[in-house]
C-alpha cells in the first residue's frame, strides 16, 4: 500500500513541489496527480496517474481518450475525466497557437505542428492543413479517422474546409500507424488526384505529408511528396 499524498515529504508532494520549483521538476505522472487530486484505496493519485500512463502507454495517448472511457476507469470518474480533457484540451490549443505567426511550408514544420499527436495514432488519420496567404496556420480539420482509403480520402472531402474557410493555401497530412511514412500506391493515387483537384479550384497544394516513426528507415520520421518532385 502507497503513502498518501499527505503522508509524503512536504519536498515530494506535486502541489507544493510545482509552486516551489515549477511544472518542469515534475513527472507526467505527478502533473496528472495534481488534476486528480484523489487516489483510491491502496494507490494515491500518482500512483494511478503512473497506472494510466502504464495502461495508454503514452502521454499523448492518454490525451486523445474520450471523457467516455476515461470515466469508466477505476479512480477516474465523470468529474475527474472532464478536467483532464480540459487540460489536454488547453494544451494541445497551446500548441497549435504557437504556430499562428509562423509560416508553415515546410514538412519538418508540419511534421512539428502534427507529429506529436499522429505519431502515437493507433488508427490512420487524414488532415488538412489550411493556411493563409501568408501561409500561416488558420486550422486543422480531420477529414478522416481510420483507413484512409480513396473513397473516403476524397478531393471533395479534403478540399471542402478550404472552400468553407476561404484558405488560401492547404497542406495534406495522413499517419503510418506502422511508423513507416513509405508511401504505398494509393498515397501517390491521392496526391495525384489531390494535385488535379487543387488546380481546378485554384487553391494552392502546399504538400502531402506522411507522417511515421522518427528515425525509421533511417529518415526523419516523415514523407513529402513535395520533397519527392510530385508536387
Amino acid at each position: 500500500m502507497s503513502l498518501t499524498i499527505h503522508e509524503l515529504p512536504p519536498e515530494d508532494r506535486p502541489r507544493e513541489k510545482l509552486a516551489s520549483r515549477g511544472a518542469d521538476a515534475l513527472s507526467d505522472s505527478e502533473l496528472i496527480a495534481i488534476l486528480l487530486r484523489t487516489g483510491v484505496q491502496g494507490s494515491n493519485a500518482i500512483e494511478v496517474a503512473r497506472q494510466l500512463l502504464a495502461r495508454y502507454g503514452s502521454l499523448g495517448a492518454l490525451a486523445r481518450c474520450s471523457v467516455r472511457e476515461l470515466s469508466g476507469i477505476k479512480g477516474i470518474g465523470p468529474a475527474k475525466a472532464v478536467q483532464l480533457a480540459a487540460a489536454f484540451g488547453l494544451g494541445a490549443r497551446l500548441a497549435r497557437e504557437t504556430f499562428t505567426r509562423v509560416k508553415i511550408d515546410q514538412p519538418d514544420l508540419v511534421y512539428e505542428l502534427l507529429g506529436p499527436e499522429m505519431r502515437a495514432l493507433h488508427k490512420e488519420s487524414l488532415r488538412v492543413v489550411l493556411l493563409d496567404t501568408r501561409y500561416q496556420l488558420m486550422r486543422i480539420e480531420e477529414i478522416s479517422l481510420g483507413s484512409v482509403n480513396e473513397s473516403i480520402a476524397h478531393p471533395r472531402e479534403i478540399f471542402r474546409p478550404a472552400l468553407i474557410y476561404s484558405a488560401f493555401a492547404v497542406i495534406v497530412a495522413h499517419n503510418h500507424p506502422s511508423g513507416d511514412p513509405t508511401p504505398s500506391e494509393a498515397d501517390r493515387r491521392l496526391t495525384r488526384r489531390l494535385k488535379e483537384a487543387a488546380e481546378l479550384l485554384q487553391i494552392s497544394l502546399l504538400d502531402h505529408v506522411i507522417i511515421g516513426a522518427p528515425g525509421c528507415n533511417g529518415g526523419p520520421g516523415y514523407v513529402s511528396f513535395k520533397q519527392l518532385g510530385l508536387l
